[in-house]
Protein backbone atom coordinates (compact mmCIF):
# COMPACT_ATOMS: atom_id res chain seq x y z
CA UNK A 1 0.00 0.00 0.00
CA UNK A 2 1.41 3.42 -0.94
CA UNK A 3 2.30 5.89 1.74
CA UNK A 4 0.06 8.86 2.48
CA UNK A 5 2.11 11.34 0.46
CA UNK A 6 2.04 9.23 -2.74
CA UNK A 7 -1.66 8.51 -2.25
CA UNK A 8 -2.51 12.20 -1.85
CA UNK A 9 -0.46 13.07 -4.97
CA UNK A 10 -2.32 10.45 -7.00
CA UNK A 11 -5.68 11.65 -5.68
CA UNK A 12 -4.75 15.19 -6.75
CA UNK A 13 -3.85 13.94 -10.24
CA UNK A 14 -7.16 12.06 -10.49
CA UNK A 15 -9.07 15.17 -9.35
CA UNK A 16 -7.23 17.26 -11.94
CA UNK A 17 -7.93 14.71 -14.70
CA UNK A 18 -11.59 14.52 -13.68
CA UNK A 19 -11.91 18.31 -13.92
CA UNK A 20 -10.21 18.42 -17.33
CA UNK A 21 -12.45 15.65 -18.68
CA UNK A 22 -15.59 17.35 -17.37
CA UNK A 23 -14.59 20.71 -18.91
CA UNK A 24 -13.62 19.26 -22.29
CA UNK A 25 -16.29 18.70 -24.92
CA UNK A 26 -14.28 15.91 -26.54
CA UNK A 27 -11.38 13.60 -25.84
CA UNK A 28 -9.44 11.04 -27.85
CA UNK A 29 -7.56 8.05 -26.39
CA UNK A 30 -4.44 7.08 -28.32
CA UNK A 31 -1.95 4.21 -28.21
CA UNK A 32 1.39 5.94 -28.81
CA UNK A 33 3.74 2.95 -28.42
CA UNK A 34 5.53 3.28 -31.76
CA UNK A 35 6.60 6.93 -31.85
CA UNK A 36 10.02 8.30 -31.07
CA UNK A 37 10.96 11.53 -29.26
CA UNK A 38 11.15 13.61 -32.45
CA UNK A 39 7.70 12.49 -33.59
CA UNK A 40 6.26 13.05 -30.11
CA UNK A 41 7.71 16.56 -29.99
CA UNK A 42 6.16 17.38 -33.38
CA UNK A 43 2.79 16.01 -32.20
CA UNK A 44 2.88 18.06 -29.00
CA UNK A 45 3.76 21.19 -31.00
CA UNK A 46 0.81 20.58 -33.32
CA UNK A 47 -1.47 20.02 -30.33
CA UNK A 48 -0.37 23.30 -28.74
CA UNK A 49 -0.99 25.17 -32.01
CA UNK A 50 -4.54 23.74 -32.14
CA UNK A 51 -5.31 24.27 -28.41
CA UNK A 52 -5.47 20.54 -27.73
CA UNK A 53 -4.44 19.39 -24.24
CA UNK A 54 -2.33 16.28 -24.91
CA UNK A 55 -0.75 14.17 -22.17
CA UNK A 56 0.44 10.65 -21.48
CA UNK A 57 -1.65 9.27 -18.63
CA UNK A 58 -1.39 6.18 -16.44
CA UNK A 59 -4.26 3.80 -17.16
CA UNK A 60 -5.10 3.34 -13.48
CA UNK A 61 -5.42 7.08 -12.84
CA UNK A 62 -7.45 7.56 -16.00
CA UNK A 63 -9.74 4.67 -14.98
CA UNK A 64 -10.50 6.47 -11.70
CA UNK A 65 -11.11 9.77 -13.53
CA UNK A 66 -13.44 8.06 -16.01
CA UNK A 67 -15.29 6.52 -13.07
CA UNK A 68 -15.76 10.00 -11.57
CA UNK A 69 -17.14 11.40 -14.84
CA UNK A 70 -19.45 8.55 -15.81
CA UNK A 71 -17.26 7.31 -18.66
CA UNK A 72 -16.58 3.87 -17.21
CA UNK A 73 -17.48 2.34 -20.59
CA UNK A 74 -14.05 3.44 -21.81
CA UNK A 75 -12.24 1.29 -19.20
CA UNK A 76 -11.85 -1.54 -21.72
CA UNK A 77 -9.65 0.75 -23.86
CA UNK A 78 -7.23 1.41 -21.00
CA UNK A 79 -4.51 -1.13 -21.72
CA UNK A 80 -1.01 -0.69 -23.04
CA UNK A 81 0.31 2.81 -23.55
CA UNK A 82 -2.33 5.52 -23.38
CA UNK A 83 -2.34 9.21 -24.07
CA UNK A 84 -5.30 11.56 -23.90
CA UNK A 85 -6.09 14.54 -26.13
CA UNK A 86 -8.73 16.94 -24.78
CA UNK A 87 -10.25 20.05 -26.34
CA UNK A 88 -13.30 22.33 -26.18
CA UNK A 89 -13.92 21.78 -29.88
CA UNK A 90 -14.98 18.20 -30.68
CA UNK A 91 -13.49 18.26 -34.19
CA UNK A 92 -9.98 19.50 -33.43
CA UNK A 93 -8.56 16.61 -31.34
CA UNK A 94 -10.08 14.05 -33.71
CA UNK A 95 -8.55 15.77 -36.74
CA UNK A 96 -5.11 16.28 -35.17
CA UNK A 97 -4.84 12.70 -33.91
CA UNK A 98 -6.22 11.12 -37.11
CA UNK A 99 -3.88 13.19 -39.30
CA UNK A 100 -0.93 12.19 -37.15
CA UNK A 101 -1.96 8.51 -37.21
CA UNK A 102 -2.12 8.64 -41.04
CA UNK A 103 1.23 10.40 -41.24
CA UNK A 104 3.02 7.84 -39.06
CA UNK A 105 1.39 4.80 -40.58
CA UNK A 106 -0.38 1.77 -39.21
CA UNK A 107 0.77 0.20 -35.96
CA UNK A 108 2.80 3.16 -34.75
CA UNK A 109 0.18 5.54 -33.44
CA UNK A 110 -3.39 4.26 -33.17
CA UNK A 111 -6.59 5.86 -31.95
CA UNK A 112 -8.27 3.63 -29.36
CA UNK A 113 -11.52 5.54 -28.90
CA UNK A 114 -12.86 8.66 -27.31
CA UNK A 115 -15.76 10.60 -25.89
CA UNK A 116 -17.82 13.61 -26.85
CA UNK A 117 -20.14 15.60 -24.58
CA UNK A 118 -19.75 13.07 -21.78
CA UNK A 119 -20.62 10.02 -23.89
CA UNK A 120 -18.27 7.41 -25.37
CA UNK A 121 -17.93 7.43 -29.17
CA UNK A 122 -16.66 4.74 -31.52
CA UNK A 123 -13.85 4.95 -34.06
CA UNK A 124 -16.25 5.60 -36.96
CA UNK A 125 -17.53 8.72 -35.23
CA UNK A 126 -13.99 9.90 -34.53
CA UNK A 127 -13.00 9.35 -38.18
CA UNK A 128 -16.12 11.22 -39.32
CA UNK A 129 -15.22 14.15 -37.07
CA UNK A 130 -11.65 14.07 -38.35
CA UNK A 131 -12.85 14.42 -41.95
CA UNK A 132 -14.54 17.77 -41.22
CA UNK A 133 -12.36 20.61 -42.52
CA UNK A 134 -10.91 23.22 -40.18
CA UNK A 135 -13.07 26.26 -39.33
CA UNK A 136 -11.23 28.71 -41.66
CA UNK A 137 -11.70 26.27 -44.56
CA UNK A 138 -15.41 25.94 -43.78
CA UNK A 139 -15.75 29.72 -43.61
CA UNK A 140 -14.01 30.11 -46.99
CA UNK A 141 -16.27 27.47 -48.54
CA UNK A 142 -19.35 29.23 -47.16
CA UNK A 143 -18.25 32.64 -48.47
CA UNK A 144 -17.42 31.11 -51.85
CA UNK A 145 -20.91 29.65 -52.02
CA UNK A 146 -22.44 33.01 -51.12
CA UNK A 147 -20.37 34.88 -53.70
CA UNK A 148 -20.98 32.40 -56.53
CA UNK A 149 -24.27 33.96 -57.77
CA UNK A 150 -22.79 37.47 -57.80
CA UNK A 151 -19.70 36.26 -59.65
CA UNK A 152 -21.88 34.41 -62.16
CA UNK A 153 -23.95 37.57 -62.77
CA UNK A 154 -20.80 39.63 -63.36
CA UNK A 155 -19.51 37.07 -65.89
CA UNK A 156 -22.84 37.04 -67.76
CA UNK A 157 -23.03 40.86 -67.89
CA UNK A 158 -19.48 41.01 -69.24
CA UNK A 159 -20.30 38.45 -71.94
CA UNK A 160 -23.45 40.39 -72.94
CA UNK A 161 -21.46 43.59 -73.21
CA UNK A 162 -18.78 41.91 -75.36
CA UNK A 163 -21.39 40.18 -77.53
CA UNK A 164 -22.97 43.50 -78.47
CA UNK A 165 -19.76 44.48 -80.23
CA UNK A 166 -18.09 46.66 -77.65
CA UNK A 167 -15.22 45.41 -75.55
CA UNK A 168 -15.92 45.21 -71.84
CA UNK A 169 -13.75 48.24 -71.03
CA UNK A 170 -15.58 50.45 -73.54
CA UNK A 171 -18.95 49.27 -72.25
CA UNK A 172 -17.89 50.16 -68.72
CA UNK A 173 -17.04 53.72 -69.77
Amino acid sequence: MPNAKVLSEKQAIVAQLTEKIQNASAGILVDYKGINVEEDTALRRECRENNVDYAVVKNTLLRFAFGNTGLSDLDELLNGTTSLALCDDPVTPARVMADYAKKLGEGKFEIKGGFMDGKPVDLNTINSLASIPALPVLQAQFLGTMLAPITGLAVVLKQIAEKNGAPAEAAAE
